[in-house]
C-alpha cells in the first residue's frame, strides 16, 4: 500500500506565465503582427521570413524518426497481427465520415451565407497558372504509387510521411513477428524515441521566434488591405471551421465522453504554434506525445495521426467546397445541386495526399475546380492574395481534427486510459512540461 501511495504523481506546480509556451507564442504573434503592420519593409527582410522558415524545418527534420519510431515500438508490441488492419479500417471508415461532413457543411454555409455573391474583382489566369498546373498532375494511380517509396532513406531524406509510415508498418510487423529474437531492436527504438522527444523539447523552445518571424512577414507582404472586400469570405470561413469544431467534433468528442473545449485547452501549446507557421506539421511531433499521455495508445497514435495528415484534413475540406462555391458566385456561375453533389464527391478525392503545408489546400482547390468546373480555374485569383490567412484556419481545423480523431479511434478500439484522460483534461498534469514526459515516459 505504500508503494502505491509513493508512486501518486505529486501535485505539480504552475510555471510563472512568462514560462508557459503558449503564452510566448501568444506574444510573439502580437509583436509580428505589430511589426509587419508599421514595419512592412523591415517585416519582408529574408532573415525575418527565416525565422518562420527555420522553424518549420526544425520540426520536420525530426517528423519522420518520431513517426518511425512511435509506429514501430507501438506494432512491435502488438501480441496479435489482425489488430494493426482493425485500427488502420477503423481509422479510415472515421476519416470519411467525418470528412463527409466537413465538405458537406462548407457547402450548406456557402449556400446560405452566399459570401460571393455581389463580388466585383478581377480574375488572373496567370496569376494562378502554376497550381492549375500542379493540380493537373494529381492523379489518383500516381498517389497510390507514391506511397511506395524508390528508396527507404529517399523517404527519410525527403520526409514523405506516407511512405515513412507505410515501411514503418512493414518494419514493426516484423519485429512483432520476430518475437523475443527482437527484444533488443525493439528496446533500442524505444530508447531512441525518448532521445528524439528530448530533441523536440529543445528545438520547441524556438516557437515563439518561429510564430514572430512568420506572422511578421505575412502581415508585412500582404498588409492589412490584403484582406480588404475579401474580409467576408475569410470570416464566413474562420466561423464556419469553428461550427465544425464546436458542433461536429465536439458531438463526436461527447459520444466518446470527453470535452471538445477542454481538449483544445490542452492542446493550445499546439494550436498557437500552428497559428504562427501556418503549418499543422509543425506540431505533429508534439500532438503524438500529448496524445499518448492523454491516455491514447501507442499504435493507435503511431498509425492513425500520420495517416491522419494526409487523410482526414476537415479544414482543406471545408476550404475547398467553401471556397468552390464563393468563386462560382463571384464569377456569375450558377452550380446546380448536382454539380454541388458531384463537387463534394470529387473533392474527397482531390483532398487526400494534401498535407499540413501552406499551399498543399490551393493545389486541392485547382485540382477540384479544374475537374467539376474548369472554366473556373481562373477564378482562384481571387482568392490567391488570401490563401495565407486562410492557411491558417486551415492548419489549425486539421490538427483539432487529428487530435479528436486519435482519441476517438483509441475508445472505439478499447485502448483509451480513461485515468490519464481525466488527469491531463482537468490538467491534475502539467501538459506543458515535455521534458519530464521524455524522461519518465
Amino acid at each position: 500500500m505504500a508503494t502505491s501511495a509513493a508512486a501518486a504523481p505529486p501535485p505539480t506546480e504552475r510555471k510563472p506565465l512568462y514560462k508557459l509556451l503558449y503564452v510566448q507564442v501568444l506574444v510573439a504573434i502580437m509583436l509580428g503582427v505589430i511589426v509587419g503592420w508599421l514595419f512592412p519593409h523591415f517585416a519582408q527582410n529574408e532573415w525575418i521570413k527565416a525565422m518562420g522558415d527555420g522553424f518549420v524545418k526544425l520540426i520536420k527534420m525530426v517528423i519522420a524518426p518520431i513517426i518511425f519510431c512511435t509506429v514501430v515500438s507501438g506494432i512491435a508490441h502488438i501480441s496479435e497481427v489482425s489488430k494493426i488492419g482493425r485500427v488502420a479500417v477503423k481509422a479510415l471508415v472515421y476519416f470519411e465520415i467525418v470528412s463527409t461532413f466537413a465538405l458537406a457543411l462548407g457547402l450548406i454555409v456557402a449556400n446560405v451565407v452566399q459570401p460571393g455573391v455581389g463580388f466585383s474583382g478581377k480574375t488572373d489566369a496567370a496569376a494562378v497558372a502554376g497550381f492549375a498546373k500542379k493540380a493537373g498532375e494529381m492523379k489518383s494511380v500516381d498517389f497510390v504509387l507514391h506511397i511506395i517509396p524508390d528508396a527507404v532513406v529517399g523517404a527519410f531524406a525527403q520526409g514523405e510521411i506516407l511512405q515513412v509510415l507505410l515501411f514503418s508498418i512493414l518494419f514493426g510487423c516484423s519485429l512483432m513477428v520476430l518475437g523475443e529474437r527482437g527484444h533488443t531492436v525493439r528496446a533500442l527504438i524505444d530508447d531512441l524515441a525518448h532521445a528524439i522527444f528530448g530533441v523536440i523539447a529543445i528545438v520547441v523552445r524556438a516557437a515563439p521566434i518561429g510564430a514572430f518571424g512568420a506572422m511578421a512577414y505575412t502581415i508585412g507582404k500582404f498588409g492589412p488591405q490584403a484582406l480588404g472586400n475579401l474580409a467576408g469570405l475569410i470570416a464566413t470561413f474562420y466561423l464556419t471551421a469553428i461550427l465544425f469544431v464546436v458542433l461536429v467534433l465536439g458531438t463526436i468528442a461527447r459520444i466518446a465522453g470527453f470535452s471538445i473545449f477542454k481538449f483544445l485547452r490542452y492542446i493550445k501549446d499546439e494550436l498557437l504554434i500552428v497559428l504562427g507557421t501556418s503549418s499543422s506539421e509543425s506540431a505533429l511531433p508534439q500532438m503524438m506525445e500529448k496524445l499518448e499521455r492523454l491516455g491514447c495508445s501507442k499504435p493507435v497514435v503511431g498509425l492513425v495521426v500520420p495517416t491522419g495528415y494526409s487523410f482526414n484534413l476537415d479544414g482543406t475540406n471545408i476550404y475547398m467546397t467553401l471556397a468552390t462555391l464563393f468563386i462560382a458566385q463571384a464569377m456569375g456561375v450558377h452550380l446546380s445541386f448536382g454539380e454541388q453533389m458531384t463537387i463534394l464527391l470529387v473533392a474527397m478525392l482531390t483532398s487526400k495526399g494534401a498535407s499540413g503545408i501552406t499551399g498543399a489546400g490551393f493545389i486541392t482547390l485547382a485540382g477540384t475546380l479544374a475537374a467539376v468546373r474548369p472554366e473556373l480555374v481562373p477564378g482562384m485569383a481571387i482568392v490567391l492574395g488570401i490563401d495565407k490567412f486562410m492557411s491558417e484556419c486551415r492548419a489549425l481545423t486539421n490538427l483539432c481534427g487529428n487530435g479528436v480523431a486519435c482519441v476517438v479511434v483509441s475508445w472505439w478500439e478499447g485502448e483509451l486510459d480513461r485515468t490519464k484522460l481525466k488527469a491531463a483534461l482537468e490538467q491534475e498534469i502539467d501538459p506543458t512540461d515535455i521534458e519530464t514526459a521524455v524522461t519518465t515516459g
